[in-house]
């Protein structure tokens, strides 16, 4: 049975819709593929169809192109989490340093690292995406909490700090508020450790309302929208990718057969050629291995047929 047959059966009557898969490239056993970001098309410091991800545990941001060739851009002391692109093409990446204290850097277009702040009153910073042309929002999945972080300043404040962005219980290590995007006039959130996925209005001055519950009952880590306003989620334990129409309803289009497995996080495509498809990275089940064991670590590209809605 494995240690999948102890997880809730929340996907056990959920519509099944395959999505034509592919492995873009896989990273040995015990690779922890954490987070992506994929440069508009046309970014002057990689070619076309490159993607960005960490690897999580050793701090490292990992260069992929088309092909599936990896190059590490650069190397975090630490360990590193979120990654989303600043205005002139750098990366903003979100995690602790060599002393496990949460910090954002900055990675310049050489894959030059600068520690940018320093947050020692958080504790476990995750996803991060753009507000505003120099301002990002990255969960804190241990305090219950949004950060606002402005790297023009730079500095770093509470955005909104609510229990329904906690967890359940503080001797759980699965992360809480964890993925989080916004769509329109909203921020979506992931509370993994709740199994919700939570919709927080944005006002005209970016600032937040009160949250609500969007949909009970889903396992989502990171996840990406498209033009639509269908959500992309990474299930994580569950070893599955599911779409989330606008009206909550929930389909699963990829499955662990399709690689993957321990999957974490989704980014949209930038090019003419891959604009329709999403880009899943993977952890081969480091956190709850399937039946088989841990398998190696994935990004795996799966055609959805919609463009991705821009991320700021």
């Amino acid at each position: 049975m494995g240690n999948s047959a102890v997880l809730p059966p929340i996907y056990v009557d959920t519509t099944i819709e395959l999505a034509p898969a592919k492995v873009v490239t896989s990273f040995p056993i015990n690779t922890f593929l954490e987070n992506l970001a994929i440069p508009a098309a046309g970014y002057p410091y990689a070619p076309d169809g490159t993607i960005f991800v960490t690897n999580h545990e050793v701090g490292e941001i990992v260069r992929i192109s088309p092909d599936g060739n990896q190059q590490i851009h650069a190397t975090v002391e630490g360990k590193v989490s979120g990654l989303a692109f600043t205005a002139n093409g750098g990366l903003v990446a979100t995690g602790w340093n060599a002393d496990s204290i949460p910090v954002i850097s900055l990675v310049a277009n050489d894959g030059k690292v600068e520690t940018l702040l320093k947050l020692p009153d958080a504790i476990f910073l995750n996803g991060i995406t753009p507000l505003s042309d120099t301002q990002y929002l990255t969960a804190d999945s241990y305090r219950g909490a949004i950060w606002l972080i402005d790297i023009a300043q730079p500095r770093a404040s509470i955005w909104l700090e609510h229990p329904m962005l906690a967890r359940s219980n503080s001797e759980n290590i699965t992360p809480a508020a964890n993925g989080l995007k916004r769509f329109g006039d909203f921020l979506y959130v992931s509370n993994t450790e709740k199994m919700l996925l939570l919709r927080i209005p944005i006002d005209t001055a970016n600032r937040p309302g009160e949250p609500e519950i969007f949909v009970e009952q889903t396992n989502i880590d990171d996840f990406a929208f498209d033009v639509e306003g269908n959500l992309y989620g990474a299930t994580h334990i569950y070893n599955s990718v599911v779409r989330i129409a606008s009206d909550r309803s929930t389909t699963l289009i990829a499955q662990a057969e399709q690689g993957v497995i321990g999957s974490t996080a989704v980014a949209f495509g930038q090019t003419q050629s891959d604009r329709t498809a999403i880009y899943v990275v993977t952890n081969g089940g480091m956190f709850l291995p399937p039946p088989t064991g841990v398998v190696p670590a994935n990004v795996v590209r799966l055609e959805v047929g919609k463009p991705g809605y821009p991320l700021a």
